[in-house]
């Protein structure tokens, strides 16, 4: 076996972790963004990320370098990182590659979701329209974000799961630039749209309902960019 090869006298093999520190910072810093909790404009040091998850600045410097590396962050003076400015070029370009993803994802959950998705999809929804009524941008972001990926977990593909995870590290920190124009009432609708559709299975239609949720979003980013 190959694991013989590395058994000494003496010497005791210690099995590896399968999730080192560094990447449980990753995913720490990874649902900061996706839940809209990392705000355009605003700075954060390392070390008060290290303060705040409890760990040496080493891992979170790893972790945010992954980042940066995947134009979710940037760094904005010294040891201050921020999220990255959005053009209309590169937000016409996430907009073309996400109505395309998001889509299939969405027709595939169509046809492979359970009744739990349905469950879980249903209480989300609630969440949505209550963080809406109450006017909670930082409630109404979470659920959006919990809303929209389970219906792309009940797709069953990590692979497209990740590349649209990849995509909204990059588009959903600008969703909070939305509260302010009613969109928030209007994505609700297109949520509604979905969770209907699914429930009949109806692939045309939750693809439907999530490209005019991406295209009324687009539509107000690139009125506000100048």
């Amino acid at each position: 076996m190959a694991g013989a090869a590395f058994r000494k006298p003496g010497v005791e093999i210690v099995p590896l972790s399968k999730e080192t520190l560094q990447d449980r910072v990753y995913s720490h810093l990874t649902e900061l963004i996706l839940d809209g909790s990392i705000v355009p404009g605003e700075m954060v040091t390392v070390q008060s990320l290290a303060d705040a998850f409890g760990v040496s600045p080493m891992p979170v410097r790893e972790a945010l370098h992954r980042l940066t590396a995947a134009n979710a962050l940037t760094v904005v003076s010294g040891r201050s990182i921020g999220i990255p400015a959005l053009s209309r070029g590169r937000l016409a370009d996430l907009r073309n590659v996400r109505f395309e993803v998001e889509a299939i994802a969405a027709g595939w959950a169509a046809q492979k979701r359970s009744d739990a998705d349905l469950t879980i999809l249903s209480r989300d929804l609630d969440s949505l329209e209550r963080a809406n009524g109450a006017d909670d941008r930082k409630a109404y972001l979470r659920a959006n974000y919990t809303f929209h990926f389970a219906i792309y977990r009940a797709a069953g593909s990590e692979t497209l799961l990740k590349i649209i995870k990849d995509l909204w590290l990059q588009i959903s920190p600008y969703f909070n630039m939305l509260h302010d124009s009613g969109n928030y009432s209007t994505a609700n609708k297109h949520h509604r749209q979905m969770f209907a559709a699914l429930c009949d299975r109806d692939e045309e239609s939750v693809r439907a309902a999530v490209r005019g949720d991406i295209d009324a979003a687009y539509a107000v980013l690139v009125g506000l960019l100048k």
